[in-house]
C-alpha cells in the first residue's frame, strides 16, 4: 500500500490551506473525506472524491486498501491528530508510512476567539461520544470545549450543565471558526439553546457550586443502590490501594454498584475497568451509575465469578468486593493480574476474612482492618452508629 498523506482542513476550505497542502490534494490520485470537506476544494484538484462511508470506522481499514495503488489524500477537520481521522490512520497504517499536514485545530481556534489560554481548558469531543463525558469536568469556574457532533450538541451540553446545577453557565457557542460563515453565540446553560450550524464548538465557563471531585469518595448518595455499596470512607481507602493509572485495567469484581470502577474511571479518562456483576438488576444499575457519572464507557459483564472472568483482557489491578469466598476466585484473580499488577480484597464476614487470612499467610502483602462510625440521630441526640468493619487484604504480584 501507498503511504497515505492526512491533510487538515477547515471552515476556510482552499483559501486557508498552506501551499504543501495544496499540492498534497493537486498530486493526490484519491481524495477521501466528508462530503463537506470534498466539496471544500475547487476544480483544479482533479482527484476521485470518495466520500467517507458510515460506519467510518469499521469500513476505513478496508477503504484504505481498496486505493492501495494509488496516491490518497485523507482530508480531515482542522488538526488531524487532535481527536481527529489522522489518529486512526496512524493506528491502521504506522506513523512511518502516513504524513500529517495539520490546520489549526477547532480548540485553537475558539481560544483564540475567546482569549482563553488552551493549556488551561479541557476538552472533550462530543463526536460519536455521549455528553454525559463532562460530568467528571464540570467544576466551579473550570472553563470546557466540546467538539460538537451536530447542531444539537449545544442544546445537550445546556441541558446536562443545568440538571448539575450549571444552569448559570456561561456558554458560548462558536460556528464555522475560520470561515466565511463564523458566527459566535452566547448566552447562559439555562437559556433555550435552538439548532446550531452542524460545525460548531460549545465553551463552557462553568457557574455553580456544585462539587464532584475526581479523587476517590463520592458520597454515597450520588450512587443508585440496593445496599450492595462499597462506602465512601472504604472506597476511598481501596481506591488508594488500587493506584488507577492512565491507560491501566481494573477488574470490579462482585461490583455491586460499580462504585469501584467507577472511581477508578474517573480518576483519568485513560482509565479502564471492567465491572462483573452476577445479579442482572445489579448489573443494569451500574451501566446507569456510570453514565450519571461521567464514564459511559465502563465495561458490565453479567454473570458470576470466577467464571465470568474467562476472555477478559488482563488486569493490571483487581478488587473483589463480592463473592470472595467462590471457590476459585482469588486463584483465577491472582493468576489473571499482570506482572506489577494489585490485588485488593475486602471482607466483610468470617468466612471471607479466615480466607484472605490464609492468602495474606501464603503470598503476604497488607493486611488492614477499617473501622467506620458515622454520627447519626439518638433520639434527640447523636451519636455515633458503626458501619460494618472491613478487613482489607492488598498483595503487589
Amino acid at each position: 500500500m501507498s503511504d497515505v498523506i492526512v491533510v487538515g482542513i477547515g471552515a476556510d476550505g482552499w483559501a486557508g490551506l498552506p501551499e504543501p497542502a495544496r499540492e498534497a490534494a493537486r498530486a493526490a490520485e484519491v481524495l477521501l473525506g466528508s462530503r463537506r470537506q470534498l466539496d471544500l476544494l475547487p476544480d483544479e484538484v482533479k482527484a476521485d472524491r470518495v466520500p467517507w462511508p458510515s460506519p467510518l470506522l469499521a469500513a476505513l481499514l478496508g477503504l484504505l486498501d481498496a486505493h492501495r495503488d494509488r496516491r490518497v489524500c485523507v482530508l480531515a477537520s482542522g488538526d488531524p491528530m487532535f481527536h481527529g481521522i489522522g489518529s486512526t490512520v496512524v493506528k491502521l497504517l504506522g506513523a512511518e508510512r502516513v504524513t500529517v499536514l495539520p490546520h489549526p485545530s477547532s480548540a485553537s481556534l475558539a481560544c483564540a476567539r475567546l482569549g482563553w489560554p488552551l493549556d488551561g481548558v479541557e476538552v472533550i469531543s462530543a463526536v460519536g461520544r455521549p455528553v454525559s463525558l463532562l460530568h467528571p469536568v464540570l467544576h466551579p469556574d473550570h472553563r470546557v470545549l466540546v467538539l460538537s457532533a451536530d447542531g444539537a450538541t449545544p442544546a445537550a451540553v445546556a441541558a446536562l450543565l443545568d440538571a448539575r446545577g450549571y444552569g448559570d453557565s456561561e456558554l458560548t457557542v462558536l460556528e464555522q471558526l475560520g470561515g466565511p460563515r463564523e458566527r459566535v453565540v452566547a448566552g447562559l446553560a439555562r437559556d433555550h439553546w435552538p439548532v446550531a450550524d452542524p460545525l460548531n464548538v460549545v465553551a463552557v465557563h462553568c457557574r455553580g457550586t456544585a462539587v464532584m471531585a475526581t479523587v476517590p469518595g463520592l458520597p454515597d448518595d450520588v450512587y443508585a443502590h440496593d445496599g450492595q455499596l462499597t462506602k465512601r470512607e472504604v472506597r476511598a481507602v481501596t481506591l488508594a490501594r488500587l493506584q488507577p493509572v492512565p491507560g491501566q485495567l481494573l477488574w470490579d469484581v462482585g461490583a455491586g454498584a460499580g462504585s469501584i470502577a467507577i472511581e477508578w474511571s474517573r480518576a483519568h479518562r485513560a482509565c479502564r475497568a471492567v465491572a462483573v456483576e452476577a445479579d442482572r438488576e445489579r448489573a443494569s444499575r451500574i451501566g446507569a451509575n456510570a453514565q450519571a457519572l461521567g464514564v459511559p464507557y465502563l465495561s458490565v459483564v453479567e454473570g458470576r465469578a470466577p467464571a465470568a472472568l474467562d476472555g477478559l483482557d488482563p488486569p493490571d489491578a483487581v478488587f473483589v468486593g463480592g463473592g470472595v469466598t467462590a471457590p476459585g476466585m482469588l486463584e483465577a484473580c491472582w493468576a489473571a493480574l499482570r506482572p506489577g499488577g494489585r490485588l485488593v480484597v475486602n471482607a466483610v464476614t468470617l468466612e471471607s476474612e479466615r480466607l484472605v487470612a490464609e492468602w495474606h499467610d501464603r503470598m503476604g502483602g497488607d493486611l488492614t482492618r477499617i473501622a467506620v462510625q458515622r454520627a447519626a440521630p439518638i433520639g434527640g441526640f447523636t451519636g455515633w452508629r458503626p458501619l460494618h468493619p472491613v478487613t482489607q487484604w492488598t498483595v503487589v504480584k
